[in-house]
């Protein structure tokens, strides 16, 4: 939830609704219901250091739902899964439990340690499943083929414009036939943007070590690059001490038009898109894409 730019709003955003599924055609005959709509993660950046993983988890926690829509794409689409954007896990532990191998990519290598020892700690039945590979997505290599790919949490917008063709042309050169690329991204309306280009909001980081966090997220759009920077201002406090921390991202501002041509040129075919509304200026957009079409 955003508020007017120099005003603060203690909240922290309740999970979605689960929403009735819709049929989409799969191969062989098969359907494919569309995942229920979701709020997707709101943060592409990976912790800096250990203290920054508990805002890092707070911005994704209450929008994890939408592993519940990812992992029926998996079940329906099959494995091995591509996590692009992987982060610490949360996307590729759960589906590793559901006994989907997955390549989880992501270029920061303290979180796809921690993706690791979430996996040993559940068991070997689990991390055999699990391939962790180093790479920014912005120079994307891939060795294998997939069924299904997944950019989640709003991982698009955080690889510039100028990179993504390439990307989209590499994830569809290694799916299978067949296989999908789910994604999703929030979409803004620009009028909205240039009326209230910098926005702010305040909320308590959940931390379960004795420190006290509040942080306050401060975006500034800026619609001559069509771009995003958040600053998160933190304060924690503990029994015998305070520190101030300021934590930045940059973003890129999704035109649904291009994105969609995009898609088209890489060869994959939209198949499904369903939007969910986040406020009076803002949605979230799920797209499921078909390799081959």
């Amino acid at each position: 939830m955003h508020t007017p730019s120099g005003t603060s709003l203690t909240v922290m955003p309740a999970p979605p609704a689960a929403h009735p599924a819709a049929a989409l055609p799969a191969p062989g005959g098969a359907v494919l219901p569309a995942p229920p709509e979701f709020l997707p993660g709101l943060e592409s950046a990976a912790p800096a250091d250990a203290d920054a993983g508990w805002l890092h988890d707070a911005l994704l926690g209450p929008h994890s739902a939408d592993i519940v829509g990812y992992l029926r794409l998996a079940r329906l689409c099959g494995g091995p899964v591509l996590d692009l954007g992987s982060g610490a896990g949360r996307l590729a532990v759960p589906f590793a439990r559901q006994g989907f191998s997955v390549e989880a990519v992501d270029r920061d290598a303290a979180s796809l340690e921690r993706l690791r020892a979430w996996g040993r700690r559940i068991g070997p039945q689990v991390s055999r499943l699990l391939v962790t590979t180093r790479a920014d997505l912005t120079d994307l290599r891939l060795r294998r083929t997939y069924r299904l790919a997944l950019l989640a949490g709003t991982m698009v917008a955080a690889v510039p414009p100028p990179a993504r063709p390439a990307l989209l042309r590499e994830i569809a050169a290694h799916l299978e036939p067949g296989g999908v690329l789910a994604l999703d991204y929030t979409a803004h309306g620009l009028r909205g943007l240039a009326e209230e280009p910098v926005r702010t909001r305040a909320f308590q980081v959940p931390r379960f070590d004795g420190v006290e966090e509040w942080a306050v997220a401060r975006q500034v759009f800026d619609l001559d690059d069509m771009s995003e920077r958040i600053a998160y201002h933190c304060v924690r406090t503990g029994k015998l001490s305070a520190e101030r921390v300021v934590r930045t991202t940059r973003k890129w501002i999704v035109d649904p038009e291009r994105l969609g041509e995009e898609l088209r040129a890489a060869g994959l075919r939209v198949e499904r898109r369903r939007r969910h509304r986040l406020d009076e200026r803002t949605e979230s957009v799920l797209l499921v894409c078909r390799a081959g079409g």
